[in-house]
């Protein structure tokens, strides 16, 4: 943290107050990545290993941080907590802490059975603070409380992307049968969510400021796809390559309106792009794994990710070197 960012001039908050909720895409991107990694060994990529093992590392290291700074914003900030638990974008972007929460223990937890009681209280807390943001989203959005300017991709986070994730969670952890009940959790969210959000698109661009969440645009089908990969090792290619081709009309809808989201200056915000990316990679990997398909194909789609997530990575180091990695206000 810059001297310019822990030393806020006169009526500005203290930076941990400031301490954005998007931060934490930052270590979900990470972990998806890592997971993509690894998918590769088993097609005789040797050196998906370190690079997973690293890149999982490195995305444990943030959600440690960011998790202890969050908690310490709890207690000297609660009321800017509270508030931004209650707001309408900030609330859902505050499920990405659970949600990599339970990917990060998705991914650790076969390598460590013997932690299974440890793995099992994480994945409950995570998943019992993921359901509370999902309950506010759908009341809000079932009693017409949500403002319509507001309604964002970020609400996925909460209800789709807490479904399919903690259905891969809870497959790794040996209850195949509750994590098929959550994925279709997840997939009864995304399709009551999908009209809302789709409408909102389709009225014209979102705030300058909302923009960047439009990286979650493309986070359920990509999600989607992979935790059907993770429940289902007999699902056979064609049916996953079914699944990636719905995943790829959300990119390209993305794609078409590259202008109205890169007028926005780049903030963390951007690392909504990320997980998407690593999900579909990790995703084409099983497909290609499961079709016998050349193994060049899985390494291009890891290799994509991995160039964005690198990409959104040195930005993200860039602004904080300055000293901007924070908002303002």
């Amino acid at each position: 943290m810059s001297a310019a960012a822990a030393a806020p001039g006169p009526g500005a908050r203290p930076w941990l107050a400031r301490l954005h909720p998007a931060l934490f895409g930052i270590a979900l991107g990470t972990l998806g990545l890592a997971g993509a990694w690894q998918r590769l060994v088993p097609l005789g990529v040797t050196r998906g290993n370190p690079v997973s093992l690293a890149l999982f590392a490195a995305g444990l290291a943030v959600l440690g941080v960011l998790a202890v700074l969050w908690a310490a914003k709890l207690v000297r900030h609660p009321a800017v907590v509270r508030q931004e638990w209650h707001h309408p974008v900030q609330g859902p972007l505050l499920a990405i802490l659970p949600v990599a929460l339970l990917l990060a223990t998705a991914l650790a937890a076969p390598a460590f059975p013997s932690l299974r009681a440890a793995w099992l209280t994480l994945t409950c807390a995570a998943l019992l603070m993921q359901g509370l943001l999902a309950w506010q989203v759908v009341a809000r959005l079932s009693t017409g409380q949500m403002p319509p300017e507001l309604i964002t991709p970020a609400l996925y986070l909460p209800t789709v992307a807490g479904g399919f994730v903690g259905s891969m969670t809870l497959n790794a952890l040996a209850l195949p049968g509750w994590g098929a009940l959550l994925m279709g959790m997840g997939a009864g969210a995304w399709a009551l969510l999908e009209i809302r959000i789709l409408n909102r698109l389709f009225a014209g661009p979102l705030p300058p400021l909302l923009r960047p969440t439009l990286g979650l645009e493309i986070a359920p089908a990509a999600v989607g796809s992979l935790a059907l990969a993770s429940l289902w090792p007999g699902l056979p290619a064609e049916a996953l390559m079914v699944c990636l081709g719905v995943a790829s009309a959300p990119v390209m809808a993305v794609l078409t309106r590259w202008r109205y989201w890169t007028e926005v200056p780049f903030n963390p915000g951007f690392w909504s792009f990320s997980f998407p990316l690593a999900a579909m990679a990790g995703a084409t990997v099983e497909a290609v794994r499961r079709g016998g398909w050349p193994v060049e194909v899985a390494v291009a789609a890891v290799a994509i990710a991995s160039a964005v997530i690198a990409y959104l990575a040195v930005r993200t180091l860039v602004l904080l070197l300055r000293g901007r990695l924070l908002p303002p206000q």
